[in-house]
């Protein structure tokens, strides 16, 4: 046995028992996994309790205010949560719509899954196989406990891995993506993996923010975000360009800068805040970041 691994970090639920691999490669790997290992924001675990489904990105869409009512009221806070889940939800929704005709027989894979929410909603929505991998045991064997609680163990797994060195074979997914994960690895590398296990006219897709190239340079914003998550947003323009070098070819690339800005307002308004929505919503307000969906072929 590695004599830097500890016990906890082979120790799985009883639901769900996460394989061991090697340490991540580089120190900063280290220091992510860490990092997501010692996770457990209430923003996260809280959301995530409304019906089992817990993700790690943001939300979309117009906010119901009808539906919250008075937070003053009993309640209100609840449906707030609430609200603010169906919106990380829609924001997943939207990721999986752009993936394309999945079967059955298919396999996907989440690269940086989390605790594997968005792994649940694709099956659910195409009854496929889909694969995740995260850095963190801790949330590998979180979403293999969830998967195993739901009876489609067969079908969701999280596995401890680097992304930029997945287990899977050549061509083996029919479609893949990131959700806000891709601004904890180099683009190029990313996607040099991801058109490695894509098959020729696969799907890949990401929702990620990224810093707006038009704005000149990270602005104050965006630096807080890298230091608040230990992580190093790229631009809108590196994503383009690594797609480019890897045989990515886009077929959509989408501005839910607006559609996510009311996420962020409301989040900002409950007891789950973290000190970072101020630094998410100035800089989608200023134009310095943006959140963007890109879909891409692999040819």
């Amino acid at each position: 046995m590695d004599p830097s691994v500890t016990s906890t970090e082979l120790t799985a639920p009883a639901t769900g028992r996460t394989p061991f691999v090697p340490h991540p490669a580089t120190p900063y790997q280290g220091d992510i996994a860490r990092y997501w290992n010692a996770e457990a924001r209430p923003v996260n675990l809280r959301l995530g309790d409304v019906d089992g489904l817990y993700h790690h990105h943001y939300g979309i869409g117009e906010v119901d205010h009808a539906a919250i009512g008075n937070v003053e009221d009993a309640g209100g806070e609840q449906k707030l949560v609430a609200e603010l889940h169906r919106l990380e939800s829609a924001q997943a929704d939207v990721l999986l719509g752009h993936l394309g005709d999945i079967g059955r027989e298919d396999t996907l894979v989440d690269a940086g899954c989390g605790r594997g929410g968005s792994m649940v909603m694709a099956h659910q929505r195409f009854g496929c196989k889909v694969e995740g991998v995260t850095l963190s045991a801790k949330q590998a064997d979180f979403a293999n406990g969830r998967a195993a609680e739901l009876g489609i163990q067969d079908h969701v797994r999280a596995r401890v891995c680097n992304m930029l060195d997945t287990p899977f074979e050549t061509g083996q997914a029919a479609a893949s993506w990131n959700n806000e994960s891709s601004m904890y690895v180099d683009l190029h590398d990313l996607f040099a993996e991801h058109s490695r296990i894509l098959s020729v006219g696969g799907r890949y897709v990401t929702i990620t923010g990224c810093w707006n190239p038009r704005y000149g340079q990270p602005s104050k914003w965006v630096s807080q975000i890298n230091a608040h998550f230990e992580c190093n947003i790229h631009s809108r323009r590196e994503y383009l360009r690594a797609m480019a070098d890897n045989r990515l070819v886009p077929q959509a690339v989408i501005d839910l800068t607006p559609d996510t800005l009311p996420y962020w307002e409301l989040r900002a308004t409950s007891s789950l805040v973290t000190g970072i929505e101020e630094a998410f919503i100035n800089s989608y307000r200023d134009g310095s970041f943006q959140y963007l969906l890109i879909a891409a072929d692999r040819v």
